[in-house]
């Protein structure tokens, strides 16, 4: 399966005077889910739960993973200083006790410092998760206590190397930890903390018997939050999981859509011939509606590029998503320059930041509901400077 990260690899597209010709034009009035939306940081019709969140809303991608090692309780407590709308606070993984940790994927090489543990050495292996063989230390190998031992560190030194400080700072949270302490964030601020995590990787973990959507209903249930207005938004890359998720939780429901010619890994291994190309059409997107509340499409489905890296007209996603009641919150911005569309880019520093506001621009005019984000202060001065502008 594709995943977030294989699309954001890619690196850049850049920005056209196409602002005008944008889906459903500049003004960002859409269809919302059940009532209308105003893409200018007003609420959903100010109701209750998920219509309650500010459009666009301004999601924290592993927390504010932008300046802190990812998918630690520094990152989510930073994107909550800044004052994301939601904290994607955890990519939940299992242990080999069947506990649920925030990972981005269950091999931990690149984001924990398993292997300065020698006592570990013997747990790296290569195995083949979905499709693709990986090499590396693997989460379900480890019980949960054993994994208490490490340390998470940045994923991506090269364009951060400020966040290498934070090494070695912080665990790794368990699911329940984070439920926890979205509790306490909400007593002290007074306000609801929301959270989004993502179900990774279900089929394989499923095969293994260890299956992800039960354990993630089961904790819900305990704490309370399997409810419609519950502040747990729950998110997979495979359709199939939501819609177990939906038998058991009655939570808002994300299909994540990686690029148009993939396949969902779930489909890949049921035969269906789908690709994400099919998951798009207004065919698709109604049937996504009929389980779930939304779509968190990679940004190249909103707006694609053209074979230079930059912006070429954004196509209709927007209003037939809208048009099927669902809400869209693509992934990801980032401000270095490597992950930003190439008329974007300032200088050549795989650390420096480029013109980050005028993505934001060009992509909050085309009608989205929100944004993953690794910087949440800038998103949020960017839909400030959208809504005033």
């Amino acid at each position: 399966m594709a995943t977030r990260e294989s699309n954001e690899q890619a690196g850049g597209t850049g920005r056209r005077a196409l602002l005008g010709a944008a889906v459903l034009g500049a003004s960002g009035t859409v269809l919302g889910l059940g009532g209308t939306a105003r893409a200018d940081g007003t609420r959903h019709g100010g109701g209750r739960g998920l219509k309650g969140l500010p459009v666009p809303t301004i999601i924290g991608h592993r927390g504010a993973s932008g300046y802190r090692p990812e998918h630690t309780l520094g990152s989510y407590q930073l994107a909550l200083d800044m004052g994301a709308d939601v904290v994607e606070a955890g990519d939940l993984v299992p242990t080999k006790d069947g506990h649920l940790v925030c990972r981005h994927e269950p091999e931990i090489g690149g984001t924990t410092d398993v292997a300065d543990h020698p006592e570990f050495a013997g747990r790296r292996t290569t195995k083949t998760l979905d499709g693709a063989s990986v090499t590396g230390w693997f989460t379900e190998d480890f019980t949960l206590a054993e994994l208490k031992r490490l340390r998470a560190v940045e994923r991506i030194p090269a364009n951060r190397p400020h966040n290498t400080l934070y090494n070695g700072r912080w665990e790794i949270p368990t699911f329940e930890e984070v439920l926890r302490w979205q509790d306490e964030q909400t007593r002290k601020r007074g306000k609801q903390v929301w959270i989004y995590p993502e179900t990774k990787h279900p089929t394989y973990f499923r095969n293994l018997g260890l299956g992800l959507e039960e354990r993630v209903a089961a904790i819900l249930r305990k704490h309370g939050k399997h409810r419609r207005n519950s502040p747990v938004i729950l998110q997979s890359f495979e359709p199939t999981g939501i819609q177990r998720l939906r038998g058991l939780v009655d939570n808002p429901l994300v299909v994540l859509l990686s690029g148009a010619n993939s396949r969902p890994w779930d489909f890949v291994e049921s035969g269906d011939p789908r690709t994400v190309a099919d998951l798009v059409t207004p065919e698709g997107l109604k049937e996504i509606a009929s389980y779930a509340q939304g779509i968190g499409p990679t940004l190249d489905l909103v707006i694609p590029r053209d074979a230079g890296g930059r912006l070429t007209r954004p196509t209709t996603l927007v209003r037939d998503a809208h048009r099927a009641g669902l809400i869209l919150h693509p992934y990801t911005l980032r401000n270095e320059n490597p992950f930003l569309p190439a008329d974007f880019r300032e200088g050549t520093g795989p650390d420096a930041y480029g013109d980050v506001f005028g993505a934001y621009r060009t992509y909050f005019a085309t009608g989205i509901d929100g944004v993953f984000t690794d910087h949440p202060d800038t998103g949020l001065l960017a839909r400030e400077d959208f809504v005033n502008d």
